[in-house]
C-alpha cells in the first residue's frame, strides 16, 4: 500500500483501539482484556478484509506496527480511562474518523487485489465495521450497526467514492480525503442530529 494509506490505516487503528479499550474498561475486564477488544476492534476489520480478498498474510501479522499501534492505544486508554471516559461525545467522534479512514483504505486496497467497484466498495465497509462488530460480540453488546445507527452506510459510501475516485486515476490523497470525508461528515451529522435508520413498529408477528 502507499505511505499515505498506510499512516491513515495506522491512524484509524490507533482510534479504534481506543474505542474498543473503552468499552473493556466499562465492563471491568481486565488489562489483557482490554488489550484483546483494543486490538479486535482496531484489526478485526482489516483482518476481515485481507482474508476475504486474499491478502495473506494479513496486514496484521506481516508488519509488526500493526501490531503496536493497538497496543498503544489501548494502553493510553487502559492507563487513562478517568479522562478519556469522560469524553464520551469526542470518543464518538473519534470512532467516527477511525470509520471514515478505514471504509477508504479497504476499498483501495481490495482494488490493488483485483476486485471490481462493487465488491471493493463492501469491502470498504467491511474493513470500516468489522472490528466493532467483533468487538461487540466479545463484550456481550447488540452491535452497534444493528441498534439503529447510521454506522454502515457512511462507510458503505465513503467506499464507493474511494472506488469510484481510484477508477478515475485520480490522485491518491484526494481520493482519500474525498471518501472519508464523506463519510465523517455523514456519521457526525447523524451522531449530532440523532438521526436513525428505519427500525421495525409495532409488535413482531409470532
Amino acid at each position: 500500500m502507499p505511505s499515505t494509506l498506510v499512516t491513515l490505516d495506522l491512524v484509524g487503528i490507533f482510534v479504534f483501539a481506543m474505542s474498543g479499550a473503552l468499552v473493556g474498561v466499562r465492563k471491568e475486564v481486565d488489562v489483557f482484556g482490554v488489550l484483546v477488544l483494543a486490538g479486535t476492534t482496531g484489526l478485526g476489520g482489516g483482518f476481515l478484509r485481507d482474508v476475504l480478498i486474499d491478502a495473506t498474510p494479513p496486514a496484521a501479522l506481516a508488519d509488526w506496527r500493526y501490531l503496536l499501534v493497538p497496543a498503544a492505544g489501548g494502553l493510553v486508554t487502559f492507563a487513562f480511562h478517568p479522562v478519556i471516559g469522560r469524553l464520551e461525545r469526542s470518543i464518538n467522534v473519534l470512532d467516527a474518523f477511525g470509520l471514515s479512514l478505514f471504509c477508504v483504505t479497504g476499498a483501495t486496497k481490495a482494488l490493488e487485489y483485483g476486485l471490481g467497484p462493487v465488491p471493493a466498495a463492501l469491502m470498504g465497509m467491511v474493513t470500516g465495521i468489522g472490528g466493532g462488530m467483533v468487538r461487540d460480540v466479545l463484550a456481550g453488546r447488540l452491535p452497534v450497526i444493528f441498534r439503529g445507527e447510521l454506522y454502515a452506510t457512511p462507510a458503505l459510501a465513503g467506499a464507493a467514492i474511494a472506488v469510484v475516485g481510484t477508477r478515475a486515476d485520480l490522485p491518491v490523497l484526494a481520493v482519500a480525503l474525498a471518501g472519508a470525508g464523506v463519510c465523517l461528515v455523514w456519521r457526525l451529522l447523524a451522531i449530532w442530529r440523532g438521526w436513525q435508520a428505519p427500525m421495525p413498529t409495532g409488535p413482531a408477528s409470532v
